[in-house]
């Protein structure tokens, strides 16, 4: 080596640093991954058990909107079929914190027999979406309620029924988002343009004005998936709008 220059390490030397530095990264991985998964056991209400691995779904899916600003606090929730239970629905708990769901943040109920003990106020709503979408799926449904501020503050555009995504995804994958106006004196009639609505929106989503999208799928995760891409094309839309530019 150079005047006041250090040697350089033996090879076996650096190999077996390379070897260590890779161990202290998977250790630290597992680390963060058992911090943002924790263990959780699985729900007992009643004559209903919801498995390990289903409140662990909820879970993980309850962080990912609040990462994806789909959900915040105890805004936002999702509903789904019981894989193993026909007829019985689960769901998070009303005023569910997002970020920490676990077997105490969750309800069950059969279909058609009114909401459970500390059931959303929506859970008609879900109970309708989720029948709309078992009937398409021929089976398994899922419906996730999203706060995200783009899709909200598009929905509050007093004369806007029909939103057609701009970008190339929004227009392959959802093709129309319909927004629906929320109607406390004949919610029935809420609950049939809700319908009618999903179904114009290709079995997606639907958005109710001022309150956020309800998208749906065959499991949380298509229906996250469906939410994300509502959630960005509303805000592809709203900045266009506000740069000023012909779409």
């Amino acid at each position: 080596p150079a005047s006041g220059e250090a040697p350089a390490p033996p090879p076996l030397a650096v190999d077996a640093e390379v070897r260590r530095l890779r161990g202290a990264l998977v250790t630290a991985q597992a680390t963060i991954e058992g911090l943002e998964e924790p263990p959780v056991p699985p729900a007992v209400l009643d004559d209903i058990v919801v498995q390990q691995h289903l409140v662990a779904d909820m879970a993980r899916m309850g962080r990912w909107m609040v990462s994806e600003d789909l959900a915040r606090g105890v805004m936002g929730g999702m509903a789904m079929l019981h894989p193993d239970m026909q007829g019985v629905v689960i769901a998070t708990r009303m005023m569910a914190s997002m970020p920490r769901i676990d077997e105490r943040a969750i309800v069950a109920g059969r279909m058609g027999m009114g909401a459970p003990r500390g059931g959303r106020e929506d859970w008609r709503l879900m109970e309708v979406l989720l029948a709309s979408v078992s009937m398409a799926t021929g089976g398994p449904a899922a419906v996730i309620h999203a706060h995200g501020p783009y899709t909200t503050a598009m929905s509050c555009e007093k004369d806007l029924v029909v939103q057609q995504p701009i970008d190339v995804l929004g227009k392959k994958h959802l093709g129309r988002i319909i927004i629906v106006d929320p109607d406390d004196e004949d919610p029935d009639a809420f609950l049939r343009m809700v319908v009618d609505a999903l179904q114009q929106g290709g079995m997606r989503c639907v958005v109710v004005r001022g309150h956020g999208a309800y998208a749906v799928g065959a499991d949380l995760t298509q229906a996250w998936a469906n939410a994300s891409m509502v959630e960005h094309s509303m805000r592809v839309s709203l900045l266009a709008r506000q740069a000023g530019l012909k779409t």
